[in-house]
């Protein structure tokens, strides 16, 4: 079956769970925040097979020059098959020509990452005060 990609889709507490807790992300265990942030993001992108939800990304921005993309998922089930590259596509056409375009990947995660386009920013350091284990 083809997969639909797609900007801005309705999502539901339901599904977005049982993909997060698909791919082990701890989101998943704060179920109104993890809504809360995603209905509350610049914009999100689904990834379809059929009715299902088998991916999902979101991107955090001031609208113009600045542009984080926190959450990148795929169902484990529908890995290695170019779907989380069409979604993160996607929002990169999206915000074609920000001046920042920045994410903070794991280590597993950084040559999918390179083939998109994206490098370590010079000298830069990655901080964050995290009060998870995982994602």
């Amino acid at each position: 079956m083809p997969i639909d990609i797609a900007l801005n889709r309705p999502i539901t507490s339901d599904e977005v769970l049982a993909l997060y807790r698909a791919v082990k992300w701890s989101a998943a265990d704060k179920p109104a925040a993890l809504m809360a942030a995603l209905r509350g993001s610049h914009s999100l992108v689904t990834a379809r097979s059929g009715r299902r939800l088998v991916g999902l990304g979101n991107a955090i921005s001031d609208g113009h020059l600045v542009v984080y993309f926190p959450h990148l998922l795929v169902h484990p089930e529908f890995r290695r098959q170019g779907v989380g590259r069409q979604m993160m596509a996607a929002l990169l056409k999206r915000y074609a020509g920000f001046h920042q375009q920045m994410l903070t990947a794991d280590s597993a995660a950084v040559p999918f990452y390179h083939a998109m386009g994206f490098e370590r920013a010079g000298s830069t350091e990655p901080m964050w005060i995290y009060a998870g284990t995982e994602h």
